[in-house]
């Protein structure tokens, strides 16, 4: 059974800094395009930031550019994202997917997806 479990979320303030990782099990991940998604209570699941499949290419959305970084170990079938310079409003559950594909800097149709990790900023 293929597997993405994410970790790393949990209690910071603000300004603070986490790093995520997500895992992959079952399969290889490194023929596959990943993202980083999350979602706050109330909205809808956004666009965090996408990773081509060798980790050379990446894209963010604008609110965390310059703050967060995606990055990717294929050996190790992991993703990761530091994130800095954390707020409240990016209190969360942080998903991973994989199996994508990148349009105009942002992933879509991801065919896997794990079932998150719970980041809460205080202010």
């Amino acid at each position: 059974q293929v597997q993405l479990v994410e970790s790393g979320g949990g209690f910071v303030q603000t300004g603070g800094y986490l790093k995520l990782s997500c895992t992959a099990s079952g399969r290889t991940l490194r023929r596959d395009v990943m993202a980083w998604f999350r979602q706050a209570p109330g909205m809808k699941r956004e666009f965090v930031a996408t990773i081509s499949m060798t980790g050379t290419t990446t894209y963010y959305a604008d609110s965390v550019k310059g703050r967060f970084t995606i990055s990717r170990d294929n050996d190790k079938n992991t993703m990761s994202m530091q994130m800095n310079s954390l707020t409240p409003k990016e209190t969360a559950v942080y998903y991973c997917s994989a199996g994508g594909y990148i349009n105009n800097g942002i992933y879509y149709g991801g065919d896997l997806w794990g079932k998150g990790t719970q980041v809460n900023v205080s202010s």
